[in-house]
């Protein structure tokens, strides 16, 4: 086994990479512009999978065994701090923006598109809105924290699988286990639905959340097995697999509206596309690691993923309903509203993220965050 310590620094900038192409995914809705409104960006929404993946992967990197009831509570409690107080600002800012429509709804058009009710706020506040509720039919508040929710579930069926399989020793099968605690969601799913789609929300996220996550853990120790082999493998040969990987992930991105009725080809996918940027020696790993833009999105993207439907609403009620300035402005407009948001996404990282997430004894990798 490999026991090199790796920093991640390509999957990081992947990440937020992919944050980003949800935000342009989010600003589609209000515009008119091929810039946004094409197969690629509308069907954004599917590298949600790809965070959970990435999420197993060095959530099992970085804890690889959980021995004690101490090393599991701890593990839990920085989970928890790491998640938490962002989406609980964001959840009390949607409050506030909720009770000043009551105020403006009679001099603005106001979209109420969202399921925002007193259950719902309870769901999202104690983050089991990922989990289907009765009389729930729809996102609501911070409509991607749904997708917090399902990862926060994920580390805690994780925590205890991990410290079960430690108590029972039996470490040499983790990975079948793992492998296990993917498919068992995906059959779940099967029953309920009588389809192998896997791109619920509000419902069944909490299942697509285990189903990515789990497929993570078992690339980790796919990776971590094969390391010291295909680390020497000729640059050549990681070139063509990289650019391979980016052409299969456009194209099924692309043509997601035929294949998320088959919702297995995406998890398989960025699982493999994981493996091999991890590796971290192919030419477009090169060309994008010392981009401090790009390193710094990487690093933001929680933020970014987390404030980035507020800042359209709010840009949104500004620019189109206020100002009244036709949906093809976002050609352009798109480009002043995600850098307003990396700015606030900087600050929201710094004094907010960081704030309750000071040990950097934490983690070995890079920060396991969705």
């Amino acid at each position: 086994m490999s026991k090199i310590k790796h920093r991640f620094v390509i999957l990081d900038i992947f990440r937020g990479i992919f944050a980003s192409f949800v935000v342009f995914y989010h600003m589609s809705a209000f515009s008119n512009t091929a810039i946004l409104n094409n197969k690629f960006i509308t069907h954004a929404d599917v590298f949600v999978d790809f965070f959970f993946v990435l999420s197993g992967f060095v959530v099992c990197y970085s804890y690889q065994t959980i021995n004690s009831a101490k090393e599991l509570k701890t593990f839990l409690f920085k989970r928890i701090r790491r998640l938490y107080p962002l989406h609980l600002v964001l959840l009390l800012l949607f409050l506030f923006l909720e009770l000043t429509k009551l105020v403006l709804y009679r001099y603005v058009a106001i979209n109420n598109t969202l399921d925002n009710s007193t259950i719902t706020f309870f769901t999202s506040l104690f983050l089991v809105n990922s989990i289907k509720f009765p009389g729930v039919n729809d996102l609501s508040w911070n409509m991607v924290s749904w997708s917090i929710s399902a990862e926060l579930i994920s580390y805690i069926v994780f925590a205890f699988s991990c410290f079960f399989v430690a108590k029972l020793k039996l470490e040499r099968f983790k990975i079948f286990f793992y492998a296990i605690l993917s498919l068992v969601p995906f059959w779940v799913l099967y029953r309920i639905n009588g389809n192998f789609k896997i791109d619920y929300t509000y419902n069944y996220g909490f299942l697509r959340g285990l189903i990515g996550f789990f497929a993570g853990t078992v690339c980790f120790y796919f990776f971590n097995y094969s390391y010291n082999k295909v680390v020497l493998w000729k640059r050549a040969i990681f070139n063509i697999l990289e650019l391979l990987m980016v052409l299969i992930i456009i194209i099924l991105t692309c043509r997601s509206e035929e294949l998320k009725a088959q919702g297995y080809w995406y998890e398989i996918v960025f699982l493999i596309s994981i493996f091999i940027f991890a590796l971290e020696k192919g030419v477009i790993s090169n060309l994008i690691k010392h981009s401090s833009v790009l390193l710094n999105i990487g690093k933001y993207s929680y933020s970014i993923y987390m404030i980035h439907t507020l800042f359209i609403s709010i840009f949104n009620v500004i620019f189109i309903r206020i100002l009244k300035l036709p949906d093809t402005a976002y050609t352009y407009l798109f480009v002043f509203n995600y850098i307003i948001i990396y700015i606030v996404s900087a600050w929201t990282y710094k004094h907010i993220e960081m704030r309750f997430n000071k040990s950097k004894t934490a983690h070995k990798g890079m920060n396991p965050k969705i």
